[in-house]
């Protein structure tokens, strides 16, 4: 093939203008556009009640303590059939 009748993705993108780059604003420009978009996401965050956090929470610290007795169990278990089998 050859390569006048191929299209790369960079043909397809126009060239930049000075006024593309100019709108956007410099460093301290987008910095401060970030941070009013942040604090813009934050304000549509349900955050949830003391109660729901406090469940939340109970259910986590469950959930691992039973995580850490499973694998207590087995790691207990399995060194002591190592320790029978090769003795």
């Amino acid at each position: 093939m050859s390569s006048s009748t191929s299209t790369d993705a960079s043909d397809a993108r126009p060239p930049r203008s000075s006024k593309a780059t100019a709108r956007r604003g410099g460093p301290a420009a987008r910095l401060s556009r970030f941070f009013r978009e942040v604090i813009a996401e934050l304000g549509k965050v349900i955050w949830p009640t003391r109660k729901e956090l406090v469940t939340y929470t109970a259910v986590v610290i469950v959930f691992v303590s039973v995580m850490c007795a499973l694998v207590t169990g087995l790691d207990i278990g399995f060194g002591k059939l190592v320790t029978w089998v090769f003795g």
